[in-house]
């Protein structure tokens, strides 16, 4: 699968906030952020933002190069960001994400 396709997966199952739908997305020694490392750390990671607000990504832009796709979003208060996916063997290998912190 493209990285741009698996990127839009990702926000897909982000929006349903369904933890299990992302993590089958990610390798499994994929690392996130401050090292979130393996998939049951993603899952729980996931579960508690989620938990804590009501989070939904709207896609502004996807560009592909290679194994790499760049997400660039914004959310329901118009706070924006954008996200590194690597892709390899259709699955997210490494994602790194930028966004105002002080916003959030």
């Amino acid at each position: 699968m493209p990285p741009k396709a698996l990127v839009r997966r990702c926000v897909d199952a982000f929006n349903a906030r369904d933890t299990d739908k992302l993590s089958e997305l990610y390798a499994h020694h994929q690392v996130a952020n401050n090292p979130v490392i393996g998939k049951n750390s993603i899952v729980t990671m996931f579960a508690t933002e989620f938990a804590t607000a009501d989070m939904v990504c709207i896609v502004e832009n996807i560009v592909e190069d290679g194994e790499w796709a760049i997400l660039e979003w914004r959310d329901s208060l118009d706070l924006s960001g954008c996200g590194f996916f690597r892709v390899v063997d259709d699955l997210i290998l490494m994602q790194r994400g930028y966004w105002d912190k002080l916003c959030f």
